[in-house]
């Protein structure tokens, strides 16, 4: 007689364990946790029924910081200590954050961290302090909901967050007691909840307007294979522009002049947010805005005036959206569907513009709220094993390409961008100078051939090469990005298996619309970065001969008549003139003429070198293998 196993909830035993992991979406405005559970994948709601969480922390001076609704409820009282949109803030340096504007409703402090860093009463706080107090409230819901401790959790990312804003989010999440099994993009975690169920094959554009950051991303979907051919965006762009649109208009129309304080502006930013909603279903809204003075303005904002507000910002999506079908290789009309993604894309103007844009309507099945916490909430499921049969493959890229620097501050790519990840790649260096013995490596991100056009990621050194003659070392530099997009470098001499190694974190990320403006560059420039490479390497090339020829001048000079030397002078003195100009061609020229000058010389030093290795020796020790001499 078979029995059955009793235990109690959540405690089952091995075989018939079921582990749980959520998916999280820590978005700019709003952040949601979603589960799979008996084969649905939902968003959990709080206590009382909220699926949203807004991602606003406010800080007390006893007592645990309040989240979510609470803590939005009282901002405009007490703004200096209630932080929103902290997203912005992620990866960011202290310089990044003076560049987004003094428009932040925050005092930071200064210090020698690259981090800012925001004053509150209870001390100064990180942004991924921050974000760890909006993970830690839904990691509590989702123990709460589940009946159990969840600690495994998959979070998702704009596919345009660079390695320091992964690598931040990765951070928080430490910070607030979840293991990170995956960073997933918020536009391929789109796509799983769309795919899945729909369609199994097609290209799909994710169109993602969240609160504070816009993605555009292609995806090629086959059968359980999600392959992101191509991603661009803006990682300062989102319906929080909108509301401070809306509320510069305010101020405008009420006589609100621009200084003013903390409080009227949360209260402004409160209400333009609020217009914003309403006129998503609504012709027309009433506003009262009450001045510092008490005194109360009204006005009435139609939905027309919003178009007018909002155009320029949604226009600014669409160079983004031309992008990436031309990296795809790809029209418009050849997309098969387009998905909504972000509480921004429910505004009518959007989808008017996204249609237009695409020639087709979008896809908004799922609420485009939720659709990125669901996605990341299926992914968390397989990765757990809890879905062993089915089978997913997701194909992310990177948004920008890697290399190192090379000797004339020339930039070797070596995973070049839109390379689908997790990816490893390696590529052989020599050395430049005879006897040298360590090697700076510099590692760069960016579309230009130049070093000085590039962003710098990180340093390393590798030392105790061999004291070898220029070019003899085999130096193999890898480079391998994970699934997280998280980036690792390695260094290693082949003849000894000398090794060194950096995990690149930055302490700051990227400034508004630095990616855009390196790919704007990179194509712009694209001719006058082919001519300075040519130059670089033409003058690296003269530097080398120039050093090789005088060494053996030191040498072996005696082996040269004064007629012949002389001639060897003046092609050196007429290379290092070429090499001090501009001139690629030239200095091609006479590193020709130098290498022809030395000709007679080079074969003499070989003869002269080989009766020197010959003397004191009879022939028959340079015999064939095993002592036998040769016949």
């Amino acid at each position: 007689m078979a029995l059955f196993q009793i235990s109690e909830p959540g405690q089952t035993p091995a075989p018939h364990e079921r582990r749980y992991a959520v998916g999280i979406d820590l978005g700019t405005t709003n952040s949601l946790v979603a589960c799979v559970r008996s084969g649905v994948a939902e968003t959990l709601p709080d206590e009382h029924g909220r699926h949203l969480l807004p991602s606003v922390v406010r800080y007390r001076t006893d007592g645990a910081p309040v989240v979510g609704h609470d803590a939005i409820a009282v901002a405009h009282e007490d703004p200096l200590n209630t932080i929103a949109s902290v997203k912005r803030l992620m990866g960011r340096g202290v310089e990044d954050v003076r560049r987004l504007g003094q428009s932040l409703p925050y005092e930071f402090s200064p210090g020698d961290s690259a981090m800012p860093r925001i004053r509150t009463v209870a001390g100064d706080q990180s942004p991924v302090a921050v974000s760890a107090e909006i993970l830690k409230t839904l990691k509590t819901r989702a123990t709460q909901s589940l009946g159990m401790e969840i600690g495994d959790a998959v979070i998702t990312v704009p596919a345009y967050f660079d390695d320091a804003q992964r690598q931040a989010t990765k951070d928080a999440a430490r910070l607030a007691g979840l293991n990170v099994l995956r960073l997933l993009s918020e536009p391929t975690a789109a796509a799983v909840a769309y795919g899945l169920d729909k369609n199994p094959r097609g290209v799909y554009a994710i169109y993602d307007l969240g609160g504070g950051t816009f993605d555009i991303s292609l995806l090629r979907l086959n059968r359980g294979v999600f392959e992101v051919m191509a991603t661009a965006g803006d990682s300062a762009l989102g319906g929080d522009d909108m509301d401070h649109a809306i509320a510069e208009w305010i101020m405008r129309e009420a006589g609100i002049q621009d200084d003013a304080g903390h409080r009227q502006m949360r209260r402004l930013l409160r209400d333009a947010r609020a217009a914003k909603e309403v006129l998503t279903g609504a012709e027309k809204t009433t506003l009262r805005v009450q001045r510092d003075n008490h005194e109360v303005w009204e006005g009435v904002l139609t939905r027309t005036h919003l178009n007018a507000l909002i155009d320029p910002l949604i226009d600014r999506t669409l160079p983004p959206c031309k992008r990436v079908l031309r990296d795809a290789g790809i029209r418009a009309n050849e997309v098969d569907g387009v998905v909504l993604v972000g509480g921004a894309t429910r505004i009518p103007r959007v989808r008017e513009k996204v249609s237009q844009f695409f020639g087709r309507e979008p896809l908004a099945d799922i609420d485009p709220d939720k659709v990125v916490a669901i996605g990341a909430a299926l992914q968390a499921d397989v990765l757990i094993g809890n879905k062993r049969d089915e089978e997913m493959l997701l194909l992310d890229v990177i948004p920008l390409s890697l290399g190192l620097e090379i000797m004339g501050g020339m930039v070797e790519k070596i995973i070049p961008r839109n390379t689908t990840i997790p990816v490893a790649k390696a590529q052989d260096f020599t050395t430049f100078k005879d006897g040298q013995t360590a090697l700076l490596v510099h590692v760069l991100q960016g579309e230009r051939e130049l070093v000085t056009d590039c962003r710098s990621l990180a340093r390393f050194e590798l030392r105790g090469i061999p004291p070898m003659t220029a070019g003899a070392a085999r130096i193999r530099v890898g480079f391998q990005i994970d699934a997280d997009g998280l980036l690792s470098v390695s260094a290693r001499e082949l003849t000894t298996g000398v090794e060194s190694s950096v995990v690149v974190k930055p302490s700051y990320g990227l400034t508004d619309n630095e990616i855009e403006h390196m790919l704007r560059d990179s194509i712009a420039h694209a001719r006058e970065d082919e001519e300075a490479r040519k130059l670089r390497e033409q003058q690296v090339d003269a530097d080398r001969l120039i050093e090789a020829v005088e060494s053996a001048l030191a040498a072996d000079g005696s082996l040269l008549d004064v007629k012949e030397r002389t001639e060897i002078d003046r092609s050196i003195e007429g290379l290092k003139a070429a090499r001090g100009g501009n001139d690629a061609a030239r200095i091609k020229q006479a590193i020709k003429t130098l290498d022809g000058a030395t000709l007679a010389f080079a074969a003499r030093r070989m003869d002269a070198n080989i009766r020197r290795a010959l003397t004191g020796h009879k022939l028959e020790e340079f015999g064939a293998p095993g002592g036998k001499p040769t016949s």
